[in-house]
């Protein structure tokens, strides 16, 4: 099976071709779909270079938006795009290691799982700068576990993977971050093969570049909220 790595991208030349030395080295059959949403700091013009002189051994595509869409907004073309039986997202900053890509998607290669989330909150290995980010993803995670029956730690996770016909059904419409929530609430509603597995995780400081906030929070409680009043399967037939 094919794994398709979507990495959506906005002014992120410090760490991009770090993260992508990484993914590039990763032992899956796969595609790099890099979505630049938008970047004024030279990183679309960089990553064109390094396509074109195939500085990366892997098969890898850059999408460019001309105007920055949002997280959710690049994540939608990037998924729209996938060739790969599986897709998995990964940010284009360092809190993840592309090496922990293989034991996600594993269980969907196996066929025990249909969507496979890589949680922080299972592992000592987690490092947050905040601890209010902490428990505002704590309190997210709880709305999505209460209005939705979903046995979930961590739904804020970067890293969650998916069958990609169902990821496609889905729908997903959310720009921002709350696609974070969207991905978990559908996952619960579609009753999809649902596994958690622990990840190691670092998290960069403001300073360093980290772009979600508390206004990113209150539009996930409101996206959860939205999507239990909202959600009907015949919608989706």
């Amino acid at each position: 099976m094919r794994t398709t790595i979507v990495i959506p991208s906005y002014n992120e030349m410090k760490t991009l071709p770090a993260v992508l030395k990484a993914v590039a080295a990763v032992p899956l059959d796969k595609e790099v779909i890099v979505v630049d949403d938008g970047s004024r700091d030279g990183t679309r013009e960089w990553l064109e270079k390094a396509i074109a002189a195939r500085e990366f051994p892997c098969d890898l595509k850059l999408i460019k938006h001309e105007v920055n869409k949002g997280k959710g907004g690049a994540l939608i073309t990037g998924f729209g795009a996938a060739a790969g039986d599986i897709v998995i997202v990964q940010d284009a900053d360092l809190e993840y290691d592309p090496s922990q890509i293989p034991d996600i998607v594993r269980p969907i290669m196996e066929g025990r799982a249909d969507a496979v989330f890589g949680s922080r909150m299972l592992t000592a290995r987690t490092y947050t700068y905040s601890t209010v980010y902490l428990a505002g993803n704590k309190f997210l995670t709880f709305l999505v576990a209460l209005l939705f029956g979903m046995r979930v730690t961590d739904s804020y996770t970067c890293y969650k993977a998916f069958r990609t016909p169902l990821l496609r059904k889905m729908r997903i419409v959310s720009t921002g971050f709350e696609i974070e929530a969207e991905l978990s609430c559908k996952t619960a509603f579609f009753g999809l093969r649902f596994l958690e597995l622990p990840i190691k995780y670092t998290s960069r400081s403001r300073q360093e570049g980290k772009k979600i906030n508390y206004k990113d929070a209150v539009k996930g409680v409101l996206k959860i909220l939205k999507l239990r009043l909202t959600l009907r399967s015949a919608d989706f037939n």
